[in-house]
């Protein structure tokens, strides 16, 4: 799928807390929540010791409409309470992407 360029990526890297204490359930949640926030385009996520997330979204405006979801709020107070030891959100503009598939 070609998409609109340019367009903007909340790059979330962490270090997690030993144990899920429930972070699997919200990680899921928001998740679906973020796919029905208007202006989402999608995510990507990996971890292995050093977790990180990637979504994509079609302006600053839908970020900052995201970070302030009353649902999202309360799981990033969680997150910061339980399930994280370390976090750094870095926010991009994408003007350019390729890709290599068999």
């Amino acid at each position: 799928m070609e998409l609109k360029k340019p367009y903007y990526a909340v790059i979330f890297t962490s270090l997690r807390t030993e144990g899920d204490l429930g972070y699997a359930k919200m990680a899921e949640e928001m998740e679906t929540l973020a796919q029905k926030q208007p202006g989402f385009i999608g995510m990507e996520s990996a971890r292995d010791g050093l977790g990180i997330t990637v979504s994509y979204w079609e302006s600053l405006e839908a970020i900052a409409d995201w970070k302030a979801n009353m649902d999202h709020r309360q799981a990033q107070k969680n997150g910061i309470k339980t399930w994280y030891s370390w976090y750094k959100v870095r926010i991009c503009k994408v003007e350019r992407e390729y890709e290599f598939n068999t």
